[in-house]
């Protein structure tokens, strides 16, 4: 018989405490749009994309947004993996996600699609929706929304 030494292992701990009974509930992509601004800095909005997502109960009520990544003028990377851990540990039954291009181009590159697809189909194993992707301008005042455009 093997004697294991379990000092050595981590322990694993995930805690849940919702805060949505005053948050918002996103009812089109303008109101998704006005949150996820306020998360993107003025100072680097034009200067670096920034990949972030903001999770949904069932009743589209916000339970929390976060920044995923941060990168250069051109292109940021993201782990899908993270995301849909985060999804999971806040009991998310939907997500949106938001970048920004500081170009201020508006439209979506094939990249954005085949992530958008990529997390969009990953996610429905877990049961949880991507109900929108938002490009923000580089700007900040204008964004474009697949929803909106058919590109779900």
């Amino acid at each position: 018989m093997n004697a294991y030494n379990v000092e050595n292992v981590a322990e694993i701990q995930v805690s849940y405490k919702p805060t949505c009974s005053n948050n918002p509930k996103i009812s089109c992509s303008n109101d998704a749009f006005n949150v996820l601004r306020k998360f993107i800095p003025e100072e680097t909005i034009a200067l670096q994309e920034h990949f972030l997502v903001m999770f949904l109960n069932n009743s589209n009520i916000i339970l929390g947004v976060c920044m995923f990544s941060k990168g250069g003028i051109t292109n940021t990377s993201v782990d899908p993996r993270l995301i849909l851990a985060t999804a999971l540990k806040v009991a998310a039954t939907g997500m949106i996600l938001c970048h920004n291009h500081p170009s201020g181009n508006l439209k979506a590159s094939e990249a954005d699609k085949m992530l958008t697809r990529k997390l969009t189909n990953a996610a429905a194993f877990m049961d949880i929706k991507i109900a929108d992707h938002i490009i923000i301008s580089g700007t900040g005042e204008g964004y474009l929304s697949f929803a909106d455009e058919g590109l779900m």
